[in-house]
């Protein structure tokens, strides 16, 4: 997180006129953007997730404290924005977009270890609540969150064979809530946005194998995605 917070800083200290937007310059470009009622744009940016899990005993590996060892990467996010206007302060967001990323982790028991490399692409949907100060010159920062659903296309849900035959298994739909926060620039033709937001798993996401007693789902209670997604929007 503090990786993607001083790239944001570095960015908006990058752009052109970066002295007009933190100065007391008074131009203002695009001054009656936000008076619209809708407007629209896309997005393009990165995503890193991992897994939290829920055991329900202690059998963990000594050396990590859990039974699951996740290794994040480092995705890519594309979508589209639509936004309504509700007041000075406060928009209603609707990103649809797709999300693509690999998680690989190692499972430990009984000094056994099992490698897997989990390839997922998300249809996400995140319906947002945008709380916005007020305009400064050309940048006004602002707070989001709100709730979301995805399809995994990757999940294997409906996959016969379980972990006794390599296969790792996950719901296919899924919902989280959100929270973030970015600013908003306003440059010559058109609203850049860099902005950075959590995704945390409400459900259960893990399809447990067809034996109860699996060395690899067995110990489980719960296991949820948590994902951290940097994206710049043009609006």
């Amino acid at each position: 997180m503090k990786k993607y917070f001083i790239l944001v800083l570095a960015l908006v200290w990058a752009l052109p006129g970066h002295a007009q937007l933190f100065g007391g310059e008074s131009v203002v470009n695009n001054p009656n953007f936000d008076m619209q009622r809708f407007s629209w744009g896309y997005f393009l940016g990165f995503n890193t997730y991992d897994f939290d899990f829920d055991y329900n005993r202690y059998i963990a590996s000594p050396a990590t404290g859990k039974d699951y060892s996740v290794d994040r990467t480092i995705g890519f996010n594309v979508g589209l924005i639509g936004n309504m206007r509700l007041s000075d302060h406060l928009d209603l967001r609707l990103e649809p977009g797709v999300s693509f990323n690999r998680i690989n982790f190692q499972f430990t028991k009984a000094d056994q270890k099992t490698f897997r490399e989990i390839n997922s692409t998300f249809v996400h949907v995140p319906l947002l609540l945008k709380f916005s100060t007020t305009r400064i010159n050309n940048y006004k920062p602002f707070v989001v969150g709100g709730f979301s659903t995805s399809i995994n296309l990757s999940s294997n849900e409906n996959n016969p064979d379980d972990n006794s035959e390599g296969q790792f298994r996950m719901t296919t739909n899924n919902y989280y809530y959100e929270i973030g926060f970015g600013i908003d620039l306003y440059l010559y033709y058109f609203k850049f946005t860099p902005s950075i937001r959590g995704i945390f798993a409400i459900n259960d996401e893990l399809v447990r194998d067809d034996d109860p007693n699996s060395f690899y789902t067995g110990n489980v209670d719960k296991m949820s995605s948590r994902g951290l997604f940097l994206n710049f929007t043009f609006q």
